[in-house]
């Protein structure tokens, strides 16, 4: 349909046709996108990140990407899972083919609730809701819980795919410190009261208490019962991404917040980083009328979730040995993990970096002055890829950190990656040490805001 007026209109109709859709908060289309005047007012923050295009040349073979959080596939038994993918299909087809459950498949549940056991949380299968991945179990608690302008509480930094369901919602983000023992409880009950007094609306605390993305810290044993304390006082719901609990490298994972206040906590699982992404099997774990209408959310997304990868996952937990699987991925992780740290000890003392004791990411902080956004494109040039802290940030804060992932390179890989990067940061310094600082731009200060795809996520 023609965006112009029909040859009778009067004159001045064209720009009061505009003044008025403009006082009225519609966007005039343009010659691109014919329907942008039709778009919902939330898809303003379903922007597009910059750095999306320099990763097209950073999973280039001969660039060292120390960016994506991707499990090291190879290391599955993959000869198990064809002949399980095998059996299934020839036996149960017809069943594992079909629609299934919105609430997801018993068999499974059932399973989910014995994993869930590793960290203490009792729990019953009719509890559990299974999702295409924890994304969707994400997107699903903010569908229940979000209104515009709701306030949603987040560590700083916090992982960039659940910053970008949130702003989807159209919340406002507010960020909490956080140490090497992860979120600050008196922090936290700080910005609860100081946001109470300002009348904000704060519907839950989202939190990745173990081996965090990004920033690699694990939440202390002792501050866990505090932060719990804090929500409740405060009466905020407690969003509780899991997906790192088993990868640690230490003993036993440390009891989930679910296991010590079943009534305020929504856990989140996932099967992407203990077993396989492709799959997309998640899950939640919620209060009885929480998961009543996560189930009907569910259905109305989805209908139901992949039924065959459900019966497949659950055959793997119920025939193979998927503990001494996790274990062999710890040790994995665990030696790419020391190759890591060592190499940023030899190649960038001026920097600084968390200390991981589980999961797939280091979180390192340039010295003063260096921009790792900004540095980002002569990285790639140099063969090395990272994912700039900004990302991490609702608002573009984290200008001098980055987030490197040791999950996936070799350990040689690492190595090498890291004296990469470690000669792109000693030539900025030299730059800035002739030339000074230069400011980011107006647009910058403002804070843009980056979302990497899902193989960075």
């Amino acid at each position: 349909m023609s965006q112009h007026p029909p040859p009778s209109s009067p004159p001045g109709a064209v720009a009061s046709a505009a003044a008025g859709a403009a006082a009225a908060g519609v966007r005039p289309g343009n010659r691109l996108d014919r329907w942008r005047e039709s778009y919902a007012v939330r898809t303003a923050s379903m922007t597009a990140s910059e750095i999306r295009a320099l990763f097209a040349v950073a999973n280039r073979p001969e660039v060292v990407s120390l960016a994506g959080g991707m499990p090291y596939l190879p290391a599955l038994p993959l000869d198990t899972i064809a002949a399980i993918a095998q059996r299934l299909i020839a036996e149960k087809g017809a069943v594992a083919l079909q629609y299934g459950s919105g609430q997801g498949e018993e068999v499974l549940r059932e399973q989910i609730v014995e994993v869930m056991h590793q960290q203490r949380i009792q729990a019953h299968p009719d509890d559990v809701v299974v999702t295409t991945g924890s994304q969707q179990a994400l997107d699903l608690v903010s569908r229940v819980f979000l209104d515009p302008g709701d306030v949603v509480v987040a560590e700083a930094p916090s992982y960039v795919g659940a910053l970008n369901v949130f702003r989807s919602y159209q919340a406002r983000i507010v960020h909490v410190a956080m140490d090497a023992d992860g979120l600050q409880p008196e922090a936290l009950d700080e910005a609860l009261t100081r946001l109470a007094a300002q009348g904000q609306r704060v519907k839950f605390l989202y939190t990745v208490p173990n081996h965090h993305n990004p920033a690699g810290v694990t939440l202390s044993l002792q501050r866990r019962p505090a932060v719990l304390a804090v929500c409740r006082r405060h009466g905020v719901l407690v969003l509780e991404d899991d997906p790192y609990a088993l990868l640690g490298f230490g003993g036993d994972p440390l009891p989930a917040l679910r296991s010590m206040d079943a009534e305020n906590v929504v856990h989140l699982g996932s099967f992407s980083k203990t077993f396989a992404p492709g799959f997309r099997i998640g899950w939640a774990v919620a209060p009885h009328a929480v998961r009543e209408k996560l189930v009907l959310a569910a259905e109305s997304s989805v209908l139901c979730p992949t039924s065959f990868g459900q019966f497949a996952i659950a055959e793997y937990l119920q025939t193979y040995d998927w503990l001494g699987q996790v274990k062999v991925f710890r040790e994995l992780y665990r030696e790419r993990r020391d190759a890591m740290l060592d190499a940023l000890a030899v190649h960038l003392p001026q920097a600084t970096w968390t200390h991981p004791d589980g999961g797939f990411y280091v979180w390192l902080t340039l010295p003063e002055g260096l921009d790792a956004k900004a540095m980002l494109p002569r990285a790639v040039t140099s063969r090395v890829a990272f994912v700039p802290g900004t990302a991490f940030y609702a608002d573009g804060s984290g200008r001098r950190s980055m987030r490197l992932s040791y999950c996936f390179p070799t350990a040689e890989r690492i190595r090498e990656g890291v004296r990469r990067l470690a000669g792109v940061v000693q030539d900025e310094l030299e730059v800035l040490e002739t030339f000074g600082s230069v400011d980011p731009s107006p647009h910058e200060r403002a804070g843009s805001v980056d979302s990497p795809g899902p193989e960075l996520a």
